[in-house]
């Protein structure tokens, strides 16, 4: 019997191990050799940027904005309801950038639609087909911002994923948001690249507004808060209209949560919308972080097995050399320097982390369904 449970514990630690190196070799490592094919006709392109109480941010980064290196783009700004003076800052901004536009959705006490009727006005009001979408607290990484995004349009593709980084600071904290951001970006742009597309960050991402219209997605999606980005994905992404753009000036950087409880509550909004993931797309995330976890725990168990040590220490350390590699490779493409090397820090804890959000999130809303 003891002999059966060995060879039973031996062959889950050899699957664990083999379908992490599977999953990092087949999705995670195609965004490190991605090599975008650019469009060298200049698109027009409308920006559309929906802003509730970011006057500070707008006065901060809209001008960033509004200065690209792009020969025709609008920027159309749409002011959600905002209680601060939003509506003054813009008014402003509109005196010294003529590509700019702004209208203002008016505070109700009683209705706030969310975001979805924000997107649905914006894009309602922009003048070009291809429009591009970034948040009041974001700025571009460069002034070509606009070109290398909207370069990955072509008649096939009509979604553009990019990344949104969030700004670099001191502390454990910011290297944790960062590494995590990162990991995210690269496994869904992997998935993208295998035809498989999912997910999105509406800090910076593209898609025509036919596709929009003729999808009319939000409407799917009335009772569903927040994740706008995941949920047109959700409706509209193909393996044949998605491709992503991966190079540091195509992407935008955001100013980061101030704290562990402003993340945990940002990351809680995002998370639910993943119970809305195909079910192929679910079957691999989740497959991938029980994997993960399961490998850590029997390695860690093996160190009380000193026959098995040797065995053990080579599969972790070849798994932790494959994925330092593949992020190494995605890191150099996306701009992200050395932030792979977190890897050792943060590869067990983050599965723990994002896991114990999700978990609340059933649990609160199993209590709001008993209310």
């Amino acid at each position: 019997m003891e002999e059966t449970t060995l060879y039973i514990v031996i062959g889950i630690y050899a699957f664990t191990w083999l379908f992490q190196l599977f999953y990092h070799l087949y999705f995670m490592l195609k965004p490190g050799l991605f090599v975008p094919e650019q469009n060298t006709k200049l698109l027009p392109v409308s920006v559309i940027i929906c802003a509730k109480n970011e006057a500070e941010n707008l006065k901060a980064f809209l001008p960033s904005v509004c200065h690209q290196n792009h020969p025709q783009f609008e920027v159309i700004v749409v002011n959600d309801c905002s209680t601060d003076d939003t509506e003054m800052v813009l008014a402003q901004l509109k005196t010294e950038h003529k590509n700019l536009y702004y209208t203002n959705i008016p505070h109700s006490r009683q209705h706030y639609e969310g975001k979805k009727l924000a997107l649905t006005i914006g894009i309602k009001a922009a003048n070009f087909e291809h429009l591009v979408f970034t948040d009041a607290d974001c700025q571009p990484a460069s002034q070509n911002w606009l070109t290398e995004i909207s370069s990955q349009f072509n008649d096939d593709k009509q979604i553009v994923v990019g990344h949104g980084r969030y700004e670099k600071k001191k502390g454990f904290f910011n290297l944790f948001l960062r590494y995590e951001t990162f990991f995210n970006a690269v496994q869904y742009m992997g998935f993208g690249l295998r035809k498989k597309p999912f997910m999105a960050v509406g800090r910076n991402m593209a898609y025509t507004k036919s596709l929009f219209e003729k999808s009319d997605v939000f409407k799917h999606y009335l009772n569903i808060a927040s994740g706008d980005d995941d949920l047109f994905m959700r409706r509209c992404a193909t393996k044949h209209n998605t491709t992503i753009q991966t190079g540091f000036e195509s992407q935008t950087i955001s100013v980061a949560p101030k704290n562990f409880n402003e993340w945990i509550t940002r990351k809680s909004r995002h998370l639910t919308t993943a119970p809305l993931y195909k079910f192929g797309i679910k079957t691999w995330l989740i497959t991938e972080v029980m994997t993960r976890q399961i490998f850590w725990v029997l390695t860690l168990c093996s160190l009380f097995f000193p026959t098995f040590v040797p065995i053990t220490a080579g599969l972790f350390i070849s798994r932790l050399v494959v994925l330092h590699i593949v992020l190494a490779k995605a890191a150099n493409k996306m701009g992200e320097n050395k932030l792979y090397w977190a890897t050792i820090l943060f590869d067990f804890l983050t599965p723990i982390v994002v896991g114990s959000i999700w978990v609340n999130n059933i649990i609160s809303a199993k209590k709001k369904k008993w209310k």
